[in-house]
């Protein structure tokens, strides 16, 4: 018999035709779609037993011919390699290039603070890629775990990595499937795809062949590794192992996917090769000039070298790395854990967030909302799987033509014995626990299950004590064909007599039912479309509906069948759940489009359960207007008309994690700047390729947190509202210290290049220059860093993405500043000199002009379009100390005589701090008169 052969890696083909005696090789066989097969052709296919799985001797051939079950691992590089490509920065040149002339200066302590800033941001980066990476590494802990197999007739464990092609694997309730299986033979197995598809409700499975175009979301017929089996028993043969799994696939996604470079990245490299470009081409018109004037070569290089010391702003790294830390500790107090600081900024510029329904808009938490029975309708308060809340009659309640108010009660149940029979059939035709962990609620098995424990709890039900009384003994479990559940039990009683309880399905357990209970628990005929009338109704509203029906049987009942059933069922009620959505969402979303920013919802539920929920938190869409898409109609959309549909659209369901790559790419390519949520492994490769991806901390996979750039610990969209907010705080904060800063640095170059070009004595030596650079920046701008919000911050639009990090008004207010500074400092120096100053007198007096005209402008730049005087004083404090500090800084430089020898100052005068405090007060006014004209261009 000819040997199967592999699809690249692990994934079985047909065998191949042997080559033809010309030598030519017949064409290629598509790997079979194992899901629109029969059982037993896949059995031939794999050439195993459905019974007795593979023999060993056959497991150690295929072994050796597939490899390992384990996704393939990602090389990424040395410990040096990667520390190397942290120096590929612009910025990085800048800052080594300071360095190198400070130790030509002679000053090795500011060298060795300006390579310790290069250390500090080499580190960080080296650590961004390595969590980068991590996001890979991740994916192979889905996958590491034990297998139930049948070798040989023998059912074995093994571990998972030792799966071949062909294996009969064997699963029940709680396992994790190990590879790709197509199912043999199964008993009311369910499983969470969640994970995998997006899909929030555990899947029905069965065997029926499907079509082969048949989306991974709808393959009942299968099971995808790294998924989880909530209900039921299962058989399976593996198909698929390694990286031809569907997990494989998206780990190849993720491997082809690059970090996206945040805005404030691509803005600082610009703006640091502009910068390095201007120093050299300034200080090297300086050192020529000099020449020309016929001065030594050794003293304009020393010139040349003061201007560029002047000319490059240090503080710049610290202050950024400084603004985004506080930034990250300010998101973190609203529960969002930052893991690569420049994406803070980023998130300021977000112009779309596309967003994950289950668990983020929602709590993911299954909730019984409404409650039906055929003589009243009851409204269930309280959200989640916690105790609280109570059930209420509705105000008016319909049934079908006929209304009737419950009487008031504790628990309204006591009034009418059809809900309590309804509360206890959902509640004991049951597999789910819910258990108090912690501060919270956890959940086995199936949420929907779960939620009708929860809502007979808060109906007074005693359900234990029913149980216990009670037990159960046999059961139909639930199937996608039979689309309902059964259980029998019997007393414990001497011929006690025993009760069946159904749930499903409303239209199926109608069909089982002949008659329906009153509120006193007597027996009528069914109004059978007065229930389907409340089911529908029900379902409209976007809530799932389940139907209950009990059944009293004599003690020498004869085991439980559906054929039993049929025609004998009481209707008790309707149970109508949803997942509800959070208090926040409709608030938050609000708030994001009040500030320009677009939210859509991407998931993998269905399109109907999706437009319910986008509704309710305020997102329109409509699945007729083409505002609501599913994954199908998006691939046959024309690719030039892609990026319109998904820029109209609101709400993407069923979707793939490629169509998910495919609909963030689109919206980067409209010049957007997206932030993508999600908690799967679906979601992975998404959240690396949006400019900012996010992940959810309590219900996230440790794939999609190592693949995103933000945890939400609380899972809430309202949480990301208040992240783009203070991602806009850390970029206003951010531009306030360049547009402080950089009127200095270019002031004290143009101050050494005016000397050099006028021939006169220089008014500010290098080492003072370094000492107004290192002190201010330290001392002064990084203050600005704890500058709080200001108001109106979430009523603007965002920054447009190709917006220059400095605008042109902005521009002109830096050249205003240094132009005041430049003149001053020469007027002032000159004047001392005049006025029989020494030089050093001068000098000092120069430098103390630089240091006060930066403390004024320091006050005008917490906000660059208000006036000073209306900032309160007090907001920040650090301001305050800051101030403090750098002025005891200026009085030790000009009075202390060990600051003296080592500056070459010397003490001043009264008067000359008049004129320095006036030439001060001067600037302020200046750059106020310039903010009221130029309040319009920021």
């Amino acid at each position: 018999m000819a040997k199967t052969r592999p699809s690249r890696r692990g994934h079985v083909q047909p065998p191949r035709p042997e080559p033809s005696s010309t030598g030519r090789q017949p064409d290629a066989v598509p790997d079979p779609a194992h899901h629109g097969l029969p059982v037993h052709e896949v059995v031939l296919l794999l050439e195993t037993d459905a019974a007795r799985g593979l023999g060993q001797e056959e497991v150690a051939h295929r072994r050796a011919q597939f490899g390992a079950n384990e996704l393939p691992r990602s090389r990424g590089g040395g410990i040096a390699r990667k520390l190397g490509r942290q120096f590929n920065n612009p910025l990085v040149y800048v800052l080594l290039a300071a360095a190198a002339v400070t130790v030509v200066l002679g000053a090795f302590l500011d060298a060795g603070v300006i390579l310790a800033v290069v250390l500090v941001n080499t580190l960080i980066g080296f650590v961004q890629e390595v969590r980068a990476e991590a996001a890979l590494d991740a994916l192979h802990s889905l996958v590491r775990t034990h297998a139930t197999v049948m070798r040989g007739g023998e059912r074995r464990q093994v571990p998972s990595e030792d799966l071949v092609p062909g294996d009969l694997v064997l699963l029940e309730a709680g396992d994790k499937v190990p590879a790709d299986l197509r199912l043999v033979r199964l008993s009311a197995l369910r499983a969470d795809e969640s994970a995998l598809t997006g899909e929030s409700d555990p899947v029905p499975k069965d065997e029926v062949v499907l079509p082969p175009v048949t989306p991974v979301a709808d393959r009942r017929n299968m099971l995808y590794s790294g998924t989880l089996v909530t209900a039921g028993t299962g058989a399976g043969v593996v198909v698929a192992i390694g990286g031809e799994t569907e997990l494989g696939e998206i780990h190849r996604l993720m491997g082809t996917v690059r970090p996206v470079a945040t805005p404030l990245t691509v803005k600082l490299a610009r703006f640091s090769s502009t910068l390095t470009i201007a120093i050299l081409a300034l200080a090297a018109v300086a050192f020529l000039a000099g020449l020309a004037h016929g001065e030594q070569p050794g003293q304009m290089f020393t010139a040349a070298v003061a201007l560029a010391v002047g000319a490059i702003p240090e503080g710049l790294p610290a202050a950024v790395t400084v603004t985004l830390a506080i930034g990250v500790r300010r998101m973190a107090r609203r529960r969002a854990v930052v893991r690569r600081l420049p994406v803070v900024e980023t998130l300021g510029s977000t112009t779309v967030i596309c967003s994950d329904k289950t668990g983020t808009f929602t709590e993911n938490q299954m909730t019984v909302r409404a409650l039906w029975t055929p003589s009243g309708t009851y409204d269930v308060t309280g959200s989640g799987y916690g105790p609280e809340g109570r059930i209420a009659p509705s105000a008016a309640q319909h049934t079908g033509g006929r209304q009737h108010v419950a009487d008031s009660a504790e628990h309204p149940a006591d009034g009418d014995a059809a809900l309590q029979w309804s509360l206890l059939g959902g509640a004991a035709c049951n597999d789910a626990t819910v258990r108090r962990e912690g501060q919270g609620w956890h959940v086995r098995g199936d949420p929907t299950e779960a939620a009708m424990l929860v809502a007979a709890g808060k109906g007074g039900m005693d359900v234990s004590g029913f149980l216990a009384a009670n037990p159960r003994k046999q059961e139909l479990p639930f199937t996608s064909e039979r689309q309902f559940m059964a259980t029998l039990h019997l007393s414990t009683l001497p011929h006690g007599a025993g009760v069946v309880f159904v749930k499903g399905a409303a239209e199926r357990v109608l069909d089982l039912c002949g008659t329906e209970m009153d509120r006193y628990g007597a027996n009528r005929p069914l109004h059978r479309q007065a229930a389907l009338n409340a089911a529908h109704a029900l379902a409209d509203s976007g809530l799932r509906v389940l139907a209950t029906a009990m059944m009293r049987l004599p003690p020498d009942s004869r085991p439980l069948s559906a054929i039993q059933l049929r025609g004998r069922m009481t209707l008790t009620g309707l149970q109508a759940m949803h997942d509800p959505p959070r208090e926040a969402a409709a608030a938050a979303v609000a708030a994001c489009r009040r500030a320009g920013v677009a939210v859509k919802m991407i998931t993998g539920d269905h399109v109907r359960t999706a437009v319910t929920v986008a509704a309710a938190v305020g997102l329109a869409a409509d699945h007729d207007s083409g505002t609501a898409l599913t994954g199908a109609e998006l691939d046959v959309i024309a690719p030039d008309q892609f990026a319109d549909a998904v820029e109209r659209a609101t709400v993407f369901a069923r979707v793939s994690p490629e169509q998910k790559l495919r609909l963030i790419g689109a919206l980067q390519s409209r010049g957007h700047v997206a932030a993508m949520t999600g908690d799967g492994v679906n979601d992975a490769p998404a959240l690396r390729q949006a400019n900012v991806g996010i992940s959810m901390g309590r219900t996230g996979t440790e794939v999609a947190k190592e693949a995103s750039d933000i945890i939400l610990t609380d899972d809430d969209f309202a949480t990301i509202e208040a992240a783009v907010e203070e991602g806009r705080n850390v970029f206003d904060n951010l531009t306030k210290f360049i547009v402080w800063t950089l009127p200095t640095n270019m002031a004290e170059g143009l101050v050494i290049l005016v000397a050099i070009l006028l021939g006169a004595t220089l008014p500010i030596l290098p080492t003072q220059i370094l000492w107004i650079n290192m002190t201010t920046a330290v001392a002064l701008g990084l203050m600005l860093a704890f500058e709080p919000k200001e108001p109106g911050l979430m009523s603007r639009p965002p920054r447009p993405p190709d917006r220059p990090l400095l605008t042109w008004a902005l521009t002109v207010r830096i050249l205003l500043v240094s132009a005041l500074l430049v003149a001053g400092a020469w007027w002032l120096f000159e004047h001392e000199l005049a006025d029989g100053a020494s030089l050093a007198q001068a000098r000092t007096s120069a430098v103390n002009l630089f240091v006060a005209v930066e403390v004024s402008y320091l006050f005008s730049c917490r906000s660059l379009t208000r006036p000073a005087w209306r900032i309160r004083p007090f907001s920040n404090r650090w301001l305050l100390v800051g101030v403090a500090v750098q002025a005891a800084g200026q009085l030790a430089l000009t009075y202390a005589p060990l600051m003296n020898g080592l500056f070459h100052t010397a003490p001043i005068s009264g008067e000359a701090w008049l004129r320095i405090l006036g030439l001060a007060l001067l600037a302020s006014v200046a750059v106020a008169v310039d903010k009221r004209l130029r309040r319009r261009g920021f």
